[in-house]
């Protein structure tokens, strides 16, 4: 195995897996079980695996299937729980996934996004749900006059397309995040609208929305935009904020506006997918956190959440714990500012505490550009981390192209993490050496983002 420089007590989550399986294989005495999770619209993911007879290695059992319960959470979604083949595995998930349990952010996270209480249910192998997925044709569609709308943190991005051609941009600072009320935001999408459309003429055809957060159906159900916004105006005013902007746009043009709001991540991965003019395509943008979106085969949206700043990639007792979700070792810590930081006391490199978190990161990388060697091995060590964590995403996504972004990729750091994972995925898993892994375009990052969100809905 290849030790990341700065981290040598760094267990790969691919790594602890198989050799779990190959364990399980030697000792004869094993137990099939089969995991089921549903969520919306009755979609359901499964997962079938061999474990240790029940009273062989119950612990090691429970954690490894708690790690890829929660890796399947996190990347596809669910309210619902099922496992099949092990009582002594099923009472212990079941008590994680409680208030006050192991999981209790997860628990409470997952049934605030589906509006159900999440729930661990055991059955009978017979009856166990079948695989049931989501593959909704999103994107691609040029045609007619659209509206592609960015919704960031710090500005916010609208763009008039029309035929593909972006013949109006305009970005504008706000302070979503900053504001409770919620007729602040609505006003700002409004307008932002409202200025595309007279650049097009008067009217538009369909509207695209690239938005942080977790959206199912159109509605916004988690989102750090409007962090400052009480639940009960979440609820009443902006869970369906894009929607109720377009239907009032509808009334005013006179007629039907599609709408389709997806995650930034998943837009980005579709700007990739259509700049590279191929499918199979998994974006990764290391800034904050780590924010993932992916296009598959047939050139979709699958509906998953994506959310892999929670997945678990590293199973050392010793990983670093995550302050939101009090969990260690998911990939918030391994693919942000925050990995850079943290792994600064073990490269000599020593920090202001009065500097923010992206200064902290500008330090680093200014040292990196100057030639300090401590700088350099952090991008190095990140690069491994990005290795082993792709050929664990790999048993979750079919993965052709890996486009990785954000300010962490920026500066010559950027292009160690890529060549320092290419080399480490050639050498350690050489079935996964095809993978297209790469950076954006300079044509992606300038209009790509906006043509793909216009693109987003099809047309009446």
């Amino acid at each position: 195995m290849t030790k990341p420089i700065l981290d040598l007590e760094f267990k790969p989550a691919i790594i602890e897996i198989r050799n779990f399986n190959k364990d399980v294989k030697a000792s004869k005495a094993s137990n099939h079980l089969v995991i089921a999770i549903q969520r919306n619209n009755g979609y359901v993911y499964r997962k079938e695996m061999d474990v240790f007879a029940d009273g062989i290695d119950d612990e090691r059992n429970v954690f490894i299937v708690e790690r890829i319960i929660k890796s399947i959470l996190w990347t596809v979604g669910g309210y619902l729980i099922f496992i099949s083949g092990s009582k002594v595995i099923y009472e212990k998930i079941k008590s994680y996934y409680t208030d006050g349990g192991l999981r209790d952010f997860d628990y409470h996270f997952m049934s605030n996004v589906y509006e159900h209480e999440v729930k661990v249910i055991y059955k009978p192998m017979q009856e166990m749900p079948l695989e049931k997925s989501s593959s909704v044709p999103c994107g691609g569609h040029l045609k007619g006059r659209r509206i592609g709308f960015d919704a960031g943190g710090s500005d916010r991005k609208v763009s008039a397309v029309v035929n593909g051609n972006t013949i109006y941009s305009e970005e504008t600072i706000w302070f979503p995040k900053l504001n409770s009320d919620p007729k602040y935001h609505y006003d700002g999408i409004y307008a932002a609208m409202k200025t595309a459309i007279d650049k097009m003429g008067g009217d538009v055809d369909a509207i695209g929305v690239s938005s942080a957060g977790i959206y199912i159906d159109n509605k916004a159900m988690v989102a750090s935009l409007f962090i400052k916004v009480n639940k009960e105006d979440f609820d009443k005013h902006v869970k369906n904020i894009y929607i109720d902007v377009v239907s009032n746009l509808e009334k005013e043009l006179g007629h039907k506006i599609p709408l389709s709001v997806a995650n930034d991540g998943d837009v980005t991965a579709l700007a990739g997918a259509m700049d590279l003019k191929d499918n199979c395509v998994l974006g990764i943008a290391m800034g904050t956190s780590e924010a993932v979106g992916y296009v598959d085969a047939n050139g979709n949206l699958t509906g998953w959440l994506s959310e892999l700043a929670f997945v678990p990639v590293d199973f050392a007792a010793s990983a670093m714990k995550d302050e939101w979700s009090l969990d260690i070792g998911v990939g918030c810590k391994y693919f942000s500012q925050d990995a850079v930081i943290k792994l600064c006391p073990k490269a000599n490199i020593t920090l202001d505490e009065n500097l923010s978190l992206a200064e902290k990161l500008k330090y680093v990388q200014k040292l990196h550009e100057e030639g300090h060697e401590g700088a350099r091995k952090i991008f190095e060590t990140i690069g491994v981390y990005l290795a082993y964590s792709l050929a664990y995403y790999a048993e979750l996504y079919k993965i052709k192209h890996v486009l990785i972004l954000g300010r962490v990729t920026s500066s010559v750091g950027g292009d160690v993490i890529l060549n320092v994972c290419k080399e480490t995925l050639a050498k350690e898993f050489p079935e996964y050496a095809y993978f297209n892994i790469a950076m954006p375009s300079e044509y992606m990052r300038r209009v790509g983002q906006s043509i793909a969100a216009a693109s987003l809905p099809e047309s009446l």
